[in-house]
């Protein structure tokens, strides 16, 4: 009966989760380039009390066994890294990506990695995002060029025209990893490499679209769902530690 009481009990905490991680996507339903995560969960050990293929008195293989499990917990969350829908701002520095690849950004020296391609011109020059870090590629506009004089290609190619003829400012570059689930989210729309995503590899073919936005990949009607089953599972793990309450609860009016 106690088994059962804690085993419900780890119930409630993983619908816990599931609500915070279904939570944290809802909010974030209106963030350029956000990945949705789902969570994971793993059952616990079990107590075997008979095991399956054992010899029975007639000299007979039982077919089953007796185990009993001790709950669930949570295993990990997901980064799901399915493309968001591409929104037409009209504005000459936001950059979609289409397809695979990461903007590679330097935070004080550090590399992060982002899906939002929202970048503004900073006080040199520079290409920078909204919080003001620097993108890579090199791109610097000149003091006389504004932003809506800029074309930026499919290959991420930077230019302006001129008296001369088109001018190159510089390549915006995406990069991949083999395994992007394995980045680890830094907050700002950032990423950060690990061990488990491998090395940064340059994508050989890009694709950008100027003047639009990837949005967050989150479908609020999946995650109202998920919200709903979360609900309710919390809901029947709680009244399972009650029948479990009640039965202790007879078992020691018995005794008295």
């Amino acid at each position: 009966m106690i088994r059962g009481l804690y085993s419900s009990a780890t119930g409630m905490k993983a619908q816990e989760l599931m609500l915070d991680v279904t939570a944290n996507n809802i909010a974030n339903v209106n963030t350029n380039g956000f990945k949705r995560s789902q969570i994971e969960f793993a059952d616990l050990l079990y107590a075997t009390y008979q095991q399956a293929g054992a010899e029975t008195v007639a000299g007979q293989v039982k077919p089953i066994g007796l185990q009993i499990g001790s709950g669930v917990r949570a295993e990990g969350t997901t980064k799901v890294f399915s493309p968001g829908s591409i929104n037409r701002t009209g504005r000459p520095l936001d950059v979609a990506i289409q397809g695979d690849g990461l903007f590679k950004i330097s935070v004080n020296g550090q590399d992060r990695y982002t899906r939002d391609g929202a970048f503004h011109v900073g006080p040199g020059g520079q290409l920078v995002t909204a919080q003001g870090y620097l993108v890579d590629g090199g791109v610097t506009l000149p003091p006389d060029v504004q932003p809506d004089q800029v074309s930026i290609g499919d290959t991420g190619i930077v230019s302006y025209a001129d008296d001369n003829g088109p001018e190159t400012l510089g390549t915006i570059t995406l990069v991949r990893f083999s395994n992007p689930e394995g980045l680890s989210s830094e907050g700002g729309n950032l990423y950060s490499r690990t061990e488990a995503s491998g090395q940064e590899l340059t994508v050989d073919t890009p694709s950008l679209l100027q003047s639009s936005l990837e949005q967050s990949n989150v479908e609020v009607v999946t995650e109202l769902v998920a919200l709903i089953t979360a609900q309710r599972a919390y809901e029947v793990n709680s009244r399972a530690i009650r029948a479990g309450d009640e039965m202790l609860s007879n078992t020691n009016d018995i005794l008295r």
